[in-house]
């Protein structure tokens, strides 16, 4: 993968129960999250909406009907590849092509969820830290634009990324 920065300073303390949730190192309001978000949204093919599995207020990611899908693991349930966490939270889950998940967790940006460890969710499933700032936002922005590649189909491999 072409210069995934790594994420500066420790890992953040999240939860290992329902919800998975980060629980230090948030900014101090969701304008981060927002810029994500939006950004994303804005892409062909995605709607913004409710979390059909998120806790109540999380923003969701939903490719359209109409657009070819990729592999099933893609995706958390029905179309949705990502959301952001609502409540002070901030973080976001997504999904992201195996290939990619050891790296952008080395590098420092994600985590597996924690369902993964017990094989209740594929190993695609992850949370990607709560961007707190404007650089941090360009870097998951390109996080969640290989989550979306993934859910369109497209093959992404570390040498053809860049993020």
């Amino acid at each position: 993968m072409d210069a995934l920065t790594p994420r500066g300073g420790p890992r953040p303390t999240t939860t290992s129960q329902i919800p998975h949730s980060q629980i230090d190192q948030q900014p101090s309001d969701d304008r981060y999250l927002s810029a994500v978000l939006d950004a994303a949204g804005s892409w062909p093919g995605v709607r913004e909406g409710e979390s059909a599995i998120s806790v109540e207020g999380a923003r969701a990611l939903v490719l359209a009907d109409d657009l070819p899908a990729g592999p099933a693991e893609a995706f958390f349930v029905g179309r949705e590849f990502c959301h952001g966490h609502a409540k002070g939270d901030h973080s976001l889950h997504l999904t992201l092509p195996f290939d990619l998940v050891s790296e952008v967790e080395a590098a420092g940006w994600t985590e597996p969820h924690f369902l993964v460890h017990s094989g209740r969710l594929p190993r695609t499933n992850v949370m990607l830290y709560a961007p707190r700032d404007d650089s941090e936002v360009a870097v998951a922005l390109a996080i969640v634009r290989a989550s979306y590649d993934f859910a369109c189909g497209v093959t992404a491999t570390a040498s053809t990324t860049t993020i």
